[in-house]
């Protein structure tokens, strides 16, 4: 089921700006409090309570041929369903210039005791990837997970964050990529016009500050010159000196 277009930004818009660092008209009104892009998940509602309670019954049959616990399982079946509800309604997935966040309200097991609130943020440089991922289940009800990597070979795979239900995956993967790259394409490109910069300076003689004047080093050079006159005039003196001292009287 595809979300209708006032729900997500278009993506191919979306790119556009980035790629292009610039903005428009169209793009700024939906990038209020720093929001490059927000998800949608309301129109999976349905498909995600069809798919969760499937998975719900088919868990409780096989505890009722392990130890009979499925029971009480399908008993509970109808609340499940309204906590799943309730979960799948506060979930909000957004990406920022800086991070991707994901925000939801977990209930308990019975809903009178509250909910659970869970926030996590993702930096833009710790992402590796964005992975879209569908089960055989979760094809039955055309729904999709989406799978933030982290990089780093020695985090576990348990750190990387997984978000089901979300409406027009491919979209939010290639707006989170696209952005990735714009970023790292701008802090290379800023990198080497401060190298370039500092190259060139380097190689101009009147910029390099320890590059003394014309006119200071000719006139080293003629100081250098007289102290080599006066050092062979007195050497010459005192060979003469020697000379005259050494004549038989």
């Amino acid at each position: 089921m595809m979300a209708l277009p006032d729900q997500r930004v278009e993506v191919d818009a979306l790119e556009r700006h980035l790629l292009a660092a610039s903005s428009s008209n169209d793009y700024n009104g939906n990038c209020e409090d720093g929001v490059l892009y927000d998800a949608s998940f309301g129109a999976m509602e349905d498909n995600f309570v069809k798919y969760h309670i499937a998975w719900w019954i088919l868990l409780s049959i096989l505890l009722i041929l392990a130890w009979g616990v499925g029971v009480l399982m399908l008993l509970y079946l109808p609340i499940r369903v309204y906590v799943c509800r309730r979960d799948f309604r506060s979930r909000k997935l957004y990406l920022t210039p800086h991070a991707v966040v994901y925000k939801v309200n977990k209930p308990v097991a019975f809903s009178c005791f509250g909910a659970l609130k869970n926030e996590k943020y993702v930096v833009l440089p710790s992402v590796s990837d964005v992975v879209v991922e569908q089960g055989y289940l979760q094809s039955l009800f055309g729904i999709y997970s989406i799978r933030i990597e982290n990089i780093g070979v020695r985090r576990p795979a348990s750190d990387d964050i997984k978000i089901t239900g979300v409406a027009n995956p491919h979209d939010f993967k290639k707006a989170v990529l696209v952005h990735i790259l714009n970023t790292r394409n701008l802090h290379f490109s800023r990198k080497s016009s401060v190298s370039d910069d500092e190259q060139s300076t380097s190689l101009n003689p009147i910029a390099s500050a320890w590059v003394p004047p014309l006119g200071e080093l000719i006139l080293e050079k003629l100081d250098e010159v007289e102290i080599s006159v006066k050092k062979m005039q007195a050497l010459l003196e005192g060979v003469e000196t020697s000379k005259m001292n050494t004549r038989p009287s």
